[in-house]
């Protein structure tokens, strides 16, 4: 068999060809700081400046100096990458690390127990795992109790120590009979009634435009209905909660409650009365959507989150995936709005910009040791990615947290310079949005200009994406849109992006606001 040629795209072609349409098919050769380097038709380096920023892995940038000299040592010194199965010291140490500053900025008062991983899909799904590992644990514990209960009050009414009350039999539609099968009934009744609740799958809650992920699991609660409806099937289904009504949620959970029937024996009689039963597996939150658009969820709406999970013992997953280490100008965004998870998750950042690498952390109230037999894989934890998370802690927590001051202040800079475009072209730019280094650039609707192309563009979702390209093209700027909200660009550079390159960024959506207000077609697509 011949060997295929390597000038045709054998990996994802399709997407190569959507790249193509958008001006955005460039190979990037080389990486520094805050800039790539595309190959020129020439063959010549051009250089970008990187406003994608990695979506959001780069908060250091491109081959930051510290990170590639750690990760050089490592090599040279021969620490072990892959030693399965052995104690792990240097992951250790990543673990402490975050909880020094879980206890510091999240005001944790309890350890919290990490599992390491490779992406941040796969520790959305660890924790999700987990959580529901632990369900199952609590629901089976229950079960035994209330079976434990019902043997006893058998016991009870055979020796004639106790009788069912009346209102037990009305309560479950059982009929009390006269030869003592009246209880045998009542049993046989709870016993369907709860099986049949127990066998519910779990219930997973998540808000509108949430974006967790693309896997198997993790996909069940992104809310894009085009990256799930095809894979519905193979996992139980979340719960998308209104993001800007916090009223909403108490309903939602009062809909989805389950309860179940415990037999006890009071002063003679045999009663029945309701127990919650735990089918709330998680609630999964970032405390500002990435690929939903660069939405900030309040306060408000973290502050009954918070109240309305602990009234049904439902454990709080807290992505912060992307919003996290530094991005928005502190180590937790989540802090910023209050709310305290019961899960940690992050990745992105965390390794680097050369590894790939995250964790998940559970709180020391919730968690199950014997999920550590049942869960494991092969990449984590290993000794390159877990050296690379260390000096990315140590450089962030360096010179009493220069890194999240950075964060602030650049992207204060960043969004004064947003506000000033939206101000001059308010009837091209929506909204401004975010925090630190994680902003976005919202475009109003398009789907109804005069112009044919661009209306065309726009109701097609791929108008972002072109004027992505011609930013790329025109102004050397590096920026994409959100996945779930396309008409948003997403901002998310390094800490050490500066005044020249924002005042890059600038001059390309000045340039770009007056194409689409002026509705200049040739100006487009030239």
């Amino acid at each position: 068999m011949s060997a295929a040629s390597p000038d045709i795209d054998l990996t994802e072609p399709h997407l190569g060809e959507m790249l193509a349409t958008a001006g955005l098919d460039v190979e990037y050769v080389r990486a520094d700081g805050n800039t790539l380097f595309r190959r020129a038709d020439d063959g010549t380096e051009v250089p970008v400046v990187d406003f994608a920023g990695g979506y959001g892995s780069l908060i250091f940038g491109h081959h930051h100096p510290e990170i590639v000299g750690a990760l050089r040592a490592a090599l040279d010194a021969g620490t072990p990458v892959y030693a399965q199965f052995s104690r792990h010291p240097i992951a250790n140490r990543v673990a402490a690390r975050l909880n020094d500053i879980l206890r510091r900025d999240a005001g944790a008062t309890e350890p919290y127990y990490t599992t390491f991983a490779s992406t941040g899909a796969e520790a959305i799904e660890a924790a999700v795992k987990h959580a529901e590992f632990d369900r199952s644990i609590r629901a089976a514990t229950l079960l035994g109790e209330i079976e434990a209960r019902v043997e006893a009050a058998g016991a009870a009414v055979r020796s004639g120590d106790a009788v069912v009350a009346e209102s037990a039999y009305a309560a479950l539609g059982v009929a009390p009979g006269t030869d003592g099968t009246g209880f045998d009934a009542l049993v046989a009744e709870v016993s369907r009634h709860n099986a049949r609740t127990a066998a519910r799958p779990p219930v997973f809650l998540a808000l509108e435009g949430s974006f967790h992920g693309k896997l198997v699991g993790s996909v069940q609660f992104t809310h894009n209905a085009g990256f799930r409806t095809a894979f519905s099937a193979l996992a139980a289904q979340a719960v998308f909660v209104p993001f800007d009504r916090p009223e909403a949620l108490a309903k939602t959970v009062e809909e989805e409650r389950a309860r179940i029937w415990d037999v006890v024996v009071r002063d003679g009689r045999v009663e029945v009365e309701q127990r919650d039963f735990p089918v709330f597996c998680a609630f999964l939150i970032e405390p500002i959507q990435g690929e939903g658009g660069i939405r900030a969820v309040t306060a408000e709406t973290a502050a009954e989150i918070q109240r309305v999970t602990a009234e049904v013992d439902c454990p709080i997953v807290i992505d912060e995936i992307q919003t996290g280490l530094g991005r928005t100008g502190a180590f937790l965004a989540s802090a910023a709005i209050g709310l305290r998870g019961d899960y940690y998750v992050f990745s992105k950042s965390l390794g680097g910009g050369l590894t790939k690498s995250s964790v998940m952390l559970v709180r020391q109230a919730r968690y199950r040791k014997e999920f550590e037999l049942v869960h494991s894989s092969t990449f984590a934890k290993d000794g390159l990615s877990s050296t690379v998370a260390l000096k990315v802690l140590e450089l962030l927590e360096a010179d009493d947290g220069l890194a999240y001051r950075r964060a602030t202040e650049r992207g204060e800079r960043i969004a004064a310079m947003l506000r000033g475009v939206r101000a001059d072209f308010p009837e091209v730019v929506a909204d401004v949005r975010g925090r630190g280094l994680m902003l976005g650039f919202e475009f109003r609707d398009q789907s109804g200009s005069p112009s044919g192309p661009i209306a065309t563009l726009a109701r097609d979702g791929v108008l972002g994406y072109l004027l992505s390209g011609w930013l790329l093209r025109r102004h050397r700027i590096r920026a994409l849109p959100t996945a779930s909200a396309v008409h948003t660009l997403r901002f998310a550079p390094s800490i050490e992006v500066s005044d020249e390159e924002i005042d890059q960024l600038e001059a390309g959506l000045r340039e770009i606001c007056a194409i689409l207000r002026d509705r200049d077609e040739a100006g487009l697509f030239s």
